[in-house]
């Protein structure tokens, strides 16, 4: 069972590999739901209330699989992304080929364009849906030689505005961690901080890097004694250094300059602070399936994403 879970997805087997396949695979809702259900439970469905497995359960009305012992009726959807929706699976499915084939990111508007949606607030709502859906908290840690530091997103002038310097008010401050990885970064992770104490970062890096990997920081004190929880820590004085800053910690600065570059040049600059979360997530994920080649692969990771992903109303979305 093990084995089976670690297996790499196999293009034309496990997800469609052109739209083609992808239109042939999901032409009936029947099929969008035998997806899920194959993403939720790959060895079979597992009744919750009696716990048998069947491999071929009966599926009653949208999405409910009927347990031929104890006759429990379970939702298919229920706790996943697409829990009580009232659009056809296939056209969440078509949102989520879009959004994964668009390279450089995709907006709201370019979503109710190609789907057809009714308004700009659905193709809004479903578009900060996904993004909440495409990091998976605790999954993937980032190992080896990891580069951490953080930087200031808001201020005077908005949430693109970019002004340097710790404590400054009114900014959201993003804390950062890039792979070493050569001469340029290799995976990353995002996320918003409340400050720069040492209670948060410290946080941060124990969510997002595996224990016993190389901490590189600069030499702020709010990084003091990380090894006392399980990192080796290496400090760059940048000022006793004289290295201005993008050179002593390339990585991480490279990725602040790219998500400048990205928010400024798809979304036009439009980010909300409270929804700035949603677009760290899409960026981190696009960042780290930069050079894949494989389209349907990316939907398939972002199927798998928001069958785990808890459903999120709207106002829950627009309140951040």
């Amino acid at each position: 069972m093990a084995m089976e879970e670690q297996r790499h997805p196999v293009c034309s087997v496990d997800y469609p590999g052109t739209f083609q396949e992808f239109d042939k695979w999901f032409s009936t809702e029947e099929a969008c739901l035998a997806f899920i259900s194959k993403l939720r439970w790959p060895q079979g469905f597992c009744c919750p209330s009696c716990g048998i497995f069947d491999e071929n359960p009966s599926i009653m009305g949208r999405g409910l699989f009927l347990c031929r012992k104890c006759k429990r009726q379970t939702s298919i959807t229920a706790g996943t992304l697409f829990h009580k929706t009232h659009k056809p699976f296939r056209t969440w499915f078509l949102a989520i080929w879009f959004v994964t084939s668009q390279k450089n990111g995709a907006s709201a508007l370019g979503l109710k364009r190609v789907l057809g949606l009714g308004g700009y607030d659905t193709a809004w709502t479903w578009m900060h849906k996904l993004r909440r859906a495409m990091v998976r908290p605790g999954r993937g840690h980032l190992t080896g030689a990891v580069e951490v530091d953080e930087t200031y997103v808001g201020g005077v002038g908005g949430v693109g505005a970019k002004i340097r310097g710790r404590g400054a008010e009114n900014k959201a401050i993003v804390a950062i961690a890039a792979e070493v990885r050569g001469k340029g970064p290799g995976r990353i992770r995002m996320s918003i901080i409340r400050n720069v104490s040492a209670d948060s970062l410290h946080k941060f890096v124990s969510d997002n890097v595996k224990k016993g990997s190389t901490i590189r920081t600069d030499g702020w004190k709010g990084y003091n004694d990380i090894e006392d929880s399980g990192y080796k820590h290496i400090v760059n004085n940048i000022t006793a250094s004289g290295d201005p800053a993008h050179v002593a910690m390339p990585r991480v600065h490279r990725v602040a300059s790219l998500f400048d570059r990205w928010w400024l040049g798809t979304h036009q600059g439009a980010i909300r602070p409270v929804q700035l979360a949603y677009y760290l997530d899409e960026f981190t994920f696009r960042f780290n399936r930069r050079n894949s080649k494989a389209r349907g692969l990316l939907f398939y990771r972002l199927m798998e994403h928001a069958v785990e992903c808890a459903p999120v109303p709207r106002p829950k979305i627009i309140g951040g």
